[in-house]
């Protein structure tokens, strides 16, 4: 992989390009950008800021609603949320690029310091386990910080921040600027865990012990396994697997060749990684159709950019040496869900030549560890939680992240981390 490799897709404005961008905005008084962001960063006041060339001061906005305001403002699509609420469109006009202005702040931030505000809370002596180093938790921990409270994150990994870190490919961010995001939080005080995977190499018994409250931040488990023959072939590697091994630096050889299976956003930046690290082609399978698939309308114009191939109404039915074995699909009554079920063409096999396999059809439920939580009540797999404290029906627990929302993205689980700590503050105090 060449340094050249993962430019990023969207470049960062330049201090003047800036500045004329802030001055587009209306600053309105009851911002639909506002109201559209998860974490509802006060969008009018950050960028105003900009304008008047107060950068800390505009940092600082952003991360008083979300710590994870670097990371957010990479990956975020902004495109449904705050700038898709921009009241620019009804002028029918280019929307404030609020993701960009957001970047700049922050990169400004930690290019000149990464100096928190004052904690002015008094100290507390309450100890709260975030189990999970992912959003969620850095989320709850940095807002537990600022009420005073200590906070343990016990995360399995070497390293903290989870799918930032290790699972959102490196076009969209660097691991290292999500370190420089768990190390802000660090510098607040609060202490990390590296290596502990609470439930095996640490009883829950002991946390339950030890702390007064608990948040799970767990996320979600492996891929899900395609089951079918041929699975367990070398040539076959996981989405998650994949991206985490070329961002951590782990030596990641690409097939000629690569099938990626799946309709998400992970399978479009598994896709796109593939090609970008040397591919010749890529091929990407969905079982349903192209107006179906998952993934954001921005996120699969980019992989048609890159040169991937679609191939839609398509399932792998068995993994053969040089090839993947595929069936025609056709989009039958809608299930339980409400979208149209897919069901095999007989007689429809095909075969696509390839070297490697990417399956990325989403991921696991963490039960072995949920069901060791007692009390906490689950539903098909996920935490159920009061939405408005993360509280689940056991008062000592709460939730947030993927392993509640089933998969959402990175501000979600940035605002549901924040409501929790509030949540447990308000029942520790």
């Amino acid at each position: 992989m060449t340094s050249t490799a993962f430019e990023e897709i969207h470049p960062p404005l330049a201090s003047q390009a800036a500045v004329v961008e802030a001055n587009r905005c209306l600053f309105c008084f009851d911002a639909p950008c506002m109201a559209a962001c998860p974490t509802h960063i006060d969008v009018p006041r950050f960028i105003k800021k900009i304008a008047s060339g107060n950068l800390r001061g505009s940092s600082l906005t952003i991360l008083d609603a979300n710590i994870l305001g670097l990371s957010c403002s990479r990956v975020c699509p902004v495109d449904v949320l705050c700038e898709g609420a921009c009241v620019m469109h009804k002028y029918n006009k280019q929307p404030i690029e609020i993701g960009l202005l957001q970047r700049h702040a922050m990169d400004h931030f930690y290019e000149h310091g990464a100096r928190p505000a004052a904690n002015t809370a008094p100290q507390r002596t309450e100890r709260i386990a975030c189990i999970g180093g992912g959003p969620a938790s850095l989320s709850c921990a940095a807002e537990l910080r600022r009420h005073g409270f200590q906070v343990t994150v016990f995360d399995a990994r070497p390293q903290a921040g989870g799918l930032n870190t290790y699972g959102v490919a490196e076009y969209k961010l660097r691991p290292m600027d999500s370190q420089l995001e768990v190390e802000l939080i660090r510098s607040m005080g609060v202490k990390f865990e590296h290596g502990v995977a609470v439930g095996t190499s640490i009883p829950l018994d002991q946390i339950e012990a030890e702390f007064d409250a608990i948040f799970l931040g767990l996320g979600l488990g492996p891929t899900e396994p395609l089951a079918i023959p041929g699975e367990d072939s070398p040539a076959v590697v996981d989405a998650l697997h994949f991206i985490a091994a070329y961002k951590t630096g782990i030596d990641t050889d690409v097939g000629r060749r690569v099938v990626v299976v799946g309709g998400g956003n992970t399978a479009i930046d598994a896709a796109i990684a593939a090609k970008l690290l040397g591919a010749e082609e890529v091929h990407l399978l969905y079982r349903r159709g192209e107006s179906e698939m998952p993934a954001f309308a921005f996120e699969y114009e980019h992989a048609k950019r890159t040169g991937i191939r679609f191939h839609w109404l398509t399932q792998p039915v068995a993994i053969h040496a040089v090839s993947v074995e595929c069936v025609r699909m056709e989009l039958a009554a809608e299930d339980n869900s409400g979208r149209r079920r897919p069901q095999a063409l007989s007689g429809s096999n095909f075969h696509i030549e390839c070297d490697m396999v990417i399956p990325s059809i989403g991921q696991t439920k963490l039960l072995r560890l949920l069901e060791q939580c007692r009390g906490v009540e689950l539903r098909c797999g996920t935490i159920v939680v009061d939405q408005a404290t993360g509280r689940t029906a056991n008062p000592k627990y709460y939730a947030g992240g993927d392993c509640v929302n089933g998969g959402r993205e990175v501000v979600d689980a940035v605002a549901e981390g924040k409501r929790a700590a509030q949540g447990i503050a308000t029942w520790l105090t």
